[in-house]
């Protein structure tokens, strides 16, 4: 699932266009590296999210299409 779409999926960020903005913009590493919106997640990857001067880190640890509200924050663990 590209990074851009599991973001809005899991709730993280609420559009996926601005999702794509900020991959586009360099706030969102994964593993380390800045990467576009068309990456890959994968279980295992840990994302970090740069927002203003907080940043978010979380590890991904389900991969979903469809997940339903309640559901959403079972798809990733926050680090710090």
């Amino acid at each position: 699932m590209r990074i851009d779409k599991f973001l809005k999926v899991s709730r993280i960020i609420k559009r996926r266009t601005v999702a794509n903005e900020a991959c586009d913009s360099s706030h969102v590493q994964v593993n380390g590296r800045t990467v576009k919106a068309s990456y890959d997640v994968k279980e295992g990857d840990v994302i970090e999210i740069t927002f203003g001067e907080k940043t978010l880190k979380i590890k991904v640890l389900d991969v979903k299409d469809v997940v339903r509200k309640n559901d959403a924050s079972a798809l990733y663990e926050v680090i710090c």
